[in-house]
């Protein structure tokens, strides 16, 4: 399909047509002959731009997509570098050829996943808008972290301890690689910037820990780090997750796989309690859970993972994703209204999960 179309602009219908008959998805006679463009919503894709592609067909054609999502980089300056310094885009075209179609947790139909250079990609995925979006504004229910949990687990135990071959080392370890250097170096620079961006939400308390933290950071990223590591998905947050509404849907699907890394699957569980999760169900219910992901993952064959592990992991991956909070808020454009808000409650989730839990001992 090269070369590939270098901005949404550039999509035809001629373009379109030789990727669904190379997918097979229509005949080799049969045709797209109109693509409408449509934005899904503000705030959608803050790493990139994201849209719907509403298609139309030759006469006889049927059981063809009747739309398309499309990823493609974002024309945010900011937002397009931290993506380059952290090869999201490289990582996301591999999950969706790689990971993906190993992975038993549900996912969206991918028509085409394909890069050229360090970020000219383009990602054509299934349609969910008959799937009611998760909201991290909102904050997930208790409900939607259960299921999200259970089908994460999914992952993590089909990948367990199997990373280690040469197969994988496009995705980088949690520790001692240069994603982990990125990590520390772009919370660091960032720190300031995050405070002032977001003030009025983060409290003395937070503030004092700076040295202690970075000084802390290396021995946290090493501890989520330990064998056996799986995949982790890195960006499982509840703006990714797609709930269904049908009988015929997945209870729970995600995509968004910018941001894979080899570590604990615990990884995962604490960025989506900790700040996606509506703050009083995480406090309330965080040890049953934890528990539930657990079972989840013996449910699949892991039966050397025990609750009190995973529950040390855990408050580590919590006080780990305030690194996650330091870089967003401070070098992520803040000026989009809907991005602003769902990390305003980022923010704020995971301060009150770094109290409740007593995280600062770790430091």
């Amino acid at each position: 399909m090269r070369p590939l179309p270098k901005s949404p602009d550039d999509i035809t219908a001629g373009w379109l047509t030789k990727v669904l008959q190379q997918k097979g998805t229509i005949s080799n006679s049969d045709q797209v002959t109109q693509v409408i463009r449509k934005s899904i919503g503000e705030g959608v894709g803050m790493m990139s731009g994201v849209e719907i592609l509403e298609l139309s067909y030759s006469e006889g054609v049927s059981n063809a997509p009747s739309s398309l999502v499309i990823k493609y980089p974002t024309d945010n300056e900011a937002n397009r570098e931290i993506a380059n310094e952290f090869h999201v885009y490289k990582r996301e075209v591999r999950s969706f050829q790689e990971i993906v179609p190993q992975n038993p947790a549900a996912s969206p139909e991918v028509y085409l996943a394909d890069i050229e250079g360090d970020s000219d990609f383009i990602i054509l995925l299934e349609d969910l808008s008959d799937y009611r979006l998760g909201d991290q504004v909102t904050g997930a229910t208790l409900e939607e972290s259960q299921l999200a949990l259970q089908e994460v687990a999914k992952q993590h135990a089909t990948f367990w301890g199997k990373v280690l071959s040469d197969d994988f080392d496009w995705m980088p370890r949690f520790s001692n690689s240069w994603n982990a250097t990125s990590m520390f170096g772009g919370a660091l620079a960032s720190w300031e910037a995050g405070i002032e961006n977001f003030s009025d939400h983060i409290p003395q308390w937070i503030r004092e820990i700076k040295d202690d933290f970075f000084a802390a950071l290396p021995s946290l990223q090493a501890h989520l780090d330990e064998d056996p590591v799986t995949v982790v998905h890195g960006d499982f947050r509840l703006d990714n997750l797609f709930f269904g509404k049908e009988p015929h849907h997945h209870k729970v699907t995600y995509l968004d796989w910018q941001g894979p890394v080899r570590g604990k699957g615990i990884v995962d569980v604490a960025f989506l309690l900790s700040q996606s999760t509506q703050s009083e169900v995480r406090s309330a219910h965080d040890r049953e859970l934890i528990q539930l992901y657990v079972d989840a993952l013996s449910d699949q064959g892991v039966n050397d993972y025990t609750f009190d592990q995973a529950w040390e992991d855990y408050r580590v991956g919590v006080m780990y994703q305030w690194c996650f909070v330091a870089l967003v808020t401070g070098s992520l454009d803040p000026s989009n209204a809907r991005g602003k808000a769902w990390m305003t409650e980022m923010v704020k989730r995971n301060v009150s999960a770094i109290e409740d839990l007593n995280c600062l001992e770790l430091l």
